[in-house]
């Protein structure tokens, strides 16, 4: 299989031989494929972030320690946090943004507050309905909920993320889906998910000049690869 992600520099994923090792008193765990685990790992990219330590897993071959240990629930990503543990990756951002020093991405005004938990929670409907649209008639199905984001980045038209100039936690909930979504569209039923949707595409590409993304995004062929196995080998 190709490279996991773009970035070659980044530590190899732990399997379920490798011994436990010291756990810190923070340490994010993530799985490099998986896009829950990408926007906590777009959140602590930020240099203010740093410090965290990046603690990648292989979820195929999962640790026994990391159930017992870290996170009982066995889902990744979780953020081992003082002696705590917190998962879900939208919880997991908020926590983040909230907790650690370095300025919020999330919004000062009441109006697009209230925007910005709108598309937060509007994300979830947004995957199931393009992840559902794999085992139907794909591009009509799957149109309408990228519609959806066109229209939202319609709202404030003073930059090109959700909340206008401000790139914020609304554009990580979306991001790492959106590029999986695209690559997979695109190359099994060749539909470009930025036709005629203007706002969709200056967004794709302002966020691909963001640093904290960059190293988080997924190589092309192990995304169509990846998403083959899962949602068409059995057609």
């Amino acid at each position: 299989m190709a490279a996991v992600t773009m970035n070659e520099h980044l530590p190899t994923p732990l399997d379920a031989i490798e011994p436990q090792g010291s756990l810190l008193s923070l340490q994010l765990y993530i799985a490099y494929t998986c896009p829950h685990l990408q926007r906590v790992w777009i959140l602590k990219n930020r240099p203010v972030q740093n410090y965290t330590k990046l603690v990648p897993i292989n979820i195929q071959n999962r640790l026994a320690w990391y159930k017992e240990k870290v996170y009982h629930v066995n889902k990744v990503p979780s953020l081992e946090h003082n002696g705590k543990v917190i998962g879900e990756s939208l919880d997991l951002i908020k926590y983040v943004d909230s907790n650690f020093e370095g300025p919020s991405l999330q919004p000062n005004d009441p109006t697009k507050q209230e925007f910005a938990e709108e598309l937060i929670t509007y994300s979830d409907t947004f995957n199931k309905i393009v992840f559902a649209s794999f085992k139907g008639d794909t591009v009509k199905e799957a149109g309408p909920a990228f519609d959806h984001l066109e229209n939202a980045l319609h709202k404030f038209n003073d930059g090109p993320f959700f909340l206008g100039h401000e790139f914020s936690l609304v554009d990580i909930t979306y991001i790492p889906f959106v590029e999986k979504f695209q690559t997979f569209l695109s190359g099994v039923w060749n539909y470009e998910i930025t036709a005629a949707r203007p706002k969709l595409a200056k967004w794709i590409e302002e966020v691909n000049k963001i640093d904290a993304y960059k190293p988080t995004k997924t190589d092309p062929k192990v995304i169509v690869e990846l998403y083959s196995s899962l949602f068409l080998a059995k057609h």
